[in-house]
């Protein structure tokens, strides 16, 4: 059996997240469906995450594996005719047979959009999160930059996924400002559920004053939800870079995109 590896982005307002449910239509059903047609037997398709409802992404790895042997270079194409216009294919590579999009990612970035502006802008509705109030963007840089390092993540996650540990390592966590338009970027090497939601929520309540940046530390190792900032909503977060060794990390690194 191949095992095949694809670089994919998609927007997620029709999508209940990425994980298949029953009833409801997710990226990975709806994914799956359109390699079983082209590679006309059962497959399971494995994701680098589990995007929540609304979430998007700007460059996302999946694999597969297929006995078909239809030509690498043309998965895209072939899987592009059969996904709906808010999933897109842009490459395929053979992978090793141990390789996992979940289990050999190395890192994994995401970046929340607020559209800081007093008036809503109709094309980005479902695109960023719409804030009219303002934002001190350097208080939010400067709390960012306390969640960085290696730290029990326990205060900045939502009550989901089972996991066995709540520690991670946070890489980089910066905002900055372009326009009416706010980024904060967060890579790590996991992630909690809602845990990129709740951090912006605290770096809003830092830029509102409820909070200092020098409170942060104090806050990780308390461990306790309800002192961090409100989980913001979905519609802001994308995954926008993902990290492997080998083949699967070149290609994810040729279809990098900026789109903050």
């Amino acid at each position: 059996m191949r095992n095949i590896a694809i670089r994919l982005a998609y927007d997620g307002t029709a999508y209940h997240g990425w994980q298949t449910q029953a009833g409801l239509p997710t990226v990975q059903q709806t994914l799956e469906r359109a390699v079983e047609k082209t590679v006309q037997h059962p497959v399971h398709v494995t994701g680098c995450g589990r995007t929540d409802a609304g979430v998007h992404a700007l460059s996302y790895c999946a694999n597969f594996r297929t006995d078909c042997a239809i030509p690498v270079q043309r998965i895209p194409l072939a899987l592009n005719s059969r996904l709906p216009a808010d999933i897109a294919v842009s490459a395929a590579v053979e992978v090793p047979e141990d390789f996992n999009a979940i289990g050999s990612c190395i890192q994994k970035e995401y970046v929340y959009r607020i559209h800081n502006s007093r008036i809503r802008d109709p094309f980005l509705d479902c695109r960023a999160c719409f804030w009219p109030a303002p934002l001190d963007v350097e208080r939010m840089d400067a709390a960012a930059a306390a969640f960085v390092g290696r730290h029990d993540f326990a205060a900045v996650r939502s009550v989901g996924t089972p996991t066995k540990t709540t520690v991670r390592t946070v890489r980089w966590c910066r905002a900055e400002r372009r326009g009416d338009m706010i980024s904060v970027a967060v890579c790590a090497d996991g992630f909690l559920y809602n845990m990129v939601r709740a951090i912006v929520g605290t770096l809003v309540y830092a830029s509102d004053g409820k909070l200092a940046p020098e409170d942060i530390p104090a806050l990780l190792d308390a461990g306790d939800r309800r002192l961090a900032g409100p989980t913001m909503p979905p519609q802001g977060l994308y995954m926008r870079r993902v990290w492997y060794e080998g083949e699967a990390g070149r290609m994810m690194e040729n279809g990098t995109i900026d789109k903050s």
